[in-house]
């Protein structure tokens, strides 16, 4: 079972705050910008990525049924800020890794001990100039 979605209150109100602008910068972290469903409004949502095979790969720490991968995938795609760029990436595909094999070995262990096993595919459509709500 993915974190309990009591965390991911407290992550998304507190936690995502603080370290939403570290994630643009860091190495194995971005932000998802990604529009909702029903408001329209743009959201920015910290993440674990890694670039594999020329996709990008986040992992679902509190499971495919979060606001954020629905609108993604409503969407058909999203931008995010990783390492001081920003990318517009597309296809979203849903899979279950039981064995987390496109993460690197020391994120692999971290995420078995939480039992994620979800992941969120991604292809790379472009570099945006700038994100926007459009």
């Amino acid at each position: 079972m993915p974190i309990p979605h009591t965390v991911a209150r407290f992550n998304r109100q507190v936690t995502n705050r603080l370290t939403g602008r570290l994630a643009t910068r860091l190495p194995g972290f971005a932000v998802v910008l990604h529009i909702g469903r029903k408001s329209r409004r743009q959201y920015r949502t910290p993440v674990n990525i890694f670039e594999r095979a020329g996709k990008y790969i986040i992992a679902l720490t509190y499971g495919p049924n979060t606001d954020w991968v629905r609108n993604v995938l409503a969407d058909g795609g999203c931008m995010i800020e990783t390492q001081g760029h920003t990318l517009r990436l597309s296809q979203p595909r849903l899979f279950r890794d039981e064995r987390r094999r496109t993460m690197p070995a020391p994120v692999r262990l971290i995420l078995g001990l939480s039992n994620v096993s979800d992941f969120l595919e991604l292809t790379p459509g472009g570099v945006a100039k700038e994100a926007s709500a459009n």
